[in-house]
């Protein structure tokens, strides 16, 4: 219908079209009015806009800002990050073209999980995928999901999926463990409720046609029968020392005036990214009231503010020679 609409001049192979047909669900009369009324490049948006769900009660909308180059992980993780993005653009090529759709609609959902110590860049990596393919990013808000009264867990994520179904939109689940956990040992009729909970939502993850994404502190927290209905799972480590140099060059914006700034002394600091990314405001703002470009004793301040935060003793190796 979108080749129809799009005229002779189309190519029969257009990409572009293949991917508003498999991210999108839209009635023939939308595709009619957006294809006959709105510029080819702006399609895509003018799709997500009529698209975007009704979840405001239920989830976060973020604008996704980041970049692949605010991103550091090993070559691993970064090549299944991107593998994600490449499966998501070429749905369309494989599922229906190719043929694997004519087998069941069932598993051709796209999720992933993303496992690692807090603060070490799974929900960046989410933003991510969600500016490199035009989506909108929800992040579900457990608070408001998960009920105490039987039945209504269900009811919301029945709500949040058949919402998120019409496309455009990544699904971010985190803390998922909260919600996917492992199943119990049915004691009461409250057990038996939460593991139905549960079973509802590894059905929906397999049916579920769009993209997402969990993350988790604790991968061992998740059922196991959950772990494998999903496309990825994604280990993010903590951050070794060449990672966290790498880590503190980005921390501070380039407009950003700095005086000495020396990211791998300020390496040896055994913190994820973060915390790096909190000491760097904090940093700024110190910086900022005193009307001085940030040195190395602001970073030390702002860092002594996190590790009380964080409830972490700082160790002397860690700061030695920053000041």
């Amino acid at each position: 219908m979108w080749r129809l609409m799009a005229g002779d001049g189309v190519d029969a192979a257009d990409a572009e079209l293949d991917q508003l047909a498999a991210q999108f669900k839209l009635s023939a009369e939308t595709v009619v009015r957006l294809a006959k009324g709105t510029p080819k490049e702006a399609l895509w948006a003018a799709c997500k806009m009529v698209a975007r769900p009704r979840l405001e009660s239920l989830a976060q909308r973020i604008v996704p800002m980041a970049g692949w180059g605010d991103l550091v992980l090993p070559e691993m993780q970064m090549q299944m990050l991107r593998q994600l993005a490449a499966q998501s653009r070429r749905r369309m090529l494989v599922y229906e073209q190719w043929g694997f759709a004519s087998r069941g609609r069932r598993g051709l959902g796209l999720s992933a999980l993303f496992a690692g110590p807090s603060g070490t860049g799974k929900t960046l990596a989410a933003e991510v995928l969600a500016r490199e393919l035009g989506l909108d990013l929800y992040r579900i808000d457990l608070s408001a999901v998960v009920s105490k009264y039987i039945g209504e867990t269900e009811k919301n994520l029945r709500h949040v999926f058949d919402a998120a179904e019409t496309g455009g939109s990544l699904l971010l689940f985190d803390e998922a463990d909260a919600l996917f956990g492992k199943r119990a040992e049915v004691k009461d009729s409250h057990d038996r409720y939460a593991n139905i909970e549960v079973g509802y939502l590894l059905q929906r993850m397999e049916s579920f046609e769009g993209l997402a994404i969990l993350t988790t502190n604790v991968k061992a927290a998740l059922d196991k029968a959950f772990q494998r209905r999903l496309r990825f799972i994604v280990d993010f480590p903590f951050p070794d020392a060449e990672q966290r140099v790498a880590i503190w060059e980005r921390a501070f914006p380039e407009e950003m005036p700095k005086e000495a700034i020396d990211a791998r002394r300020l390496a040896s600091l055994n913190m994820a990214g973060g915390g790096i990314r909190n000491i760097a405001v904090n940093a700024a703002f110190l910086a900022a009231e005193r009307g001085t470009p940030v040195r190395m004793a602001d970073v030390l301040a702002a860092t002594r503010i996190e590790a009380v935060k964080s409830e972490r003793p700082l160790t002397e190796s860690e700061i030695r020679g920053w000041v």
